[in-house]
């Protein structure tokens, strides 16, 4: 099965769950984010995460928005847009 951006965007975010070794709650409590929102976006229930959902991750990590996406679940990420 083909990876899209919303596949590579939850993984990512439980891999940064793992390596803080927090759960979504957590995450969701440090970043201003409802547990609801993050379960959807992991679930895949939604797409995608927006942008600004994203960015308050990052802050919430302490971590910056190119480092979210400079990973290896970004990498060979096909052109969505043929």
């Amino acid at each position: 099965m083909r990876k899209n951006i919303g596949d590579c965007v939850a993984e990512r975010i439980m891999n940064l769950c793992r390596e803080h070794n927090i759960t979504l709650n957590k995450l969701g409590t440090i970043c201003g984010i409802n547990q609801s929102t993050l379960n959807n976006i992991v679930s895949r229930t939604n797409r995608c995460a927006n942008v600004a959902t994203v960015k308050k991750i990052c802050d919430g990590l302490n971590i910056s928005i190119v480092e979210f996406f400079n990973s290896e679940e970004f990498k060979d990420l096909p052109q969505e847009i043929v």
